[in-house]
């Protein structure tokens, strides 16, 4: 199963970057397409890496800094509780009786190693602005009537 958290957390924060008030964990929710306590917690997880804020009792997110200075590193490492980037894993219980099996960890783990040090390299060249500029020209390129009268879902 793939984990969504990377993915919605780059939802999440596009939303309240463009949200002309605070968006509810309700609002996100019905936009990630999921629901208000899950999106409590990935807001909780991102708001403890200093990318949102929130106010007691007041509904509703706020970036903490600007959407040029989220690097999407950084934002995989607040959603996903990890330091490094882990894309592929190898099988856990290859047979020592194949030789395949017995050498196969060292082949795909230098492979998988070098994946990972490139997403890594990849996210951290990138940040949440350059993400809202491809929203913004997708939105441009279909036409999208909606987004631009500032329906934003």
């Amino acid at each position: 199963m793939n984990d969504t958290r990377f993915s919605s957390a780059i939802h999440l924060l596009i939303l309240v970057s463009e949200a002309e008030s605070p968006m509810s964990s309700a609002q996100i929710a019905e936009s990630i397409g999921t629901n208000p306590s899950w999106v409590r917690r990935l807001a909780t997880s991102l708001r403890e890496a200093g990318l949102i804020t929130s106010r007691p009792g007041q509904a509703g997110f706020r970036l903490a800094v600007p959407a040029s200075e989220i690097r999407l590193l950084d934002v995989y490492r607040a959603a996903c509780g990890q330091d490094a980037v882990h894309v592929f894993d190898a099988h856990r219980n290859p047979s020592d009786a194949c030789i395949v099996g017995r050498h196969i960890r060292p082949v795909i783990g230098e492979l998988f190693a070098d994946v990972d040090e490139a997403v890594m390299r990849a996210l951290q060249g990138r940040t949440l602005a350059d993400c809202i500029a491809l929203m913004r020209a997708d939105v441009e390129r279909t036409g999208d009537k909606d987004a631009r009268e500032g329906g934003g879902k």
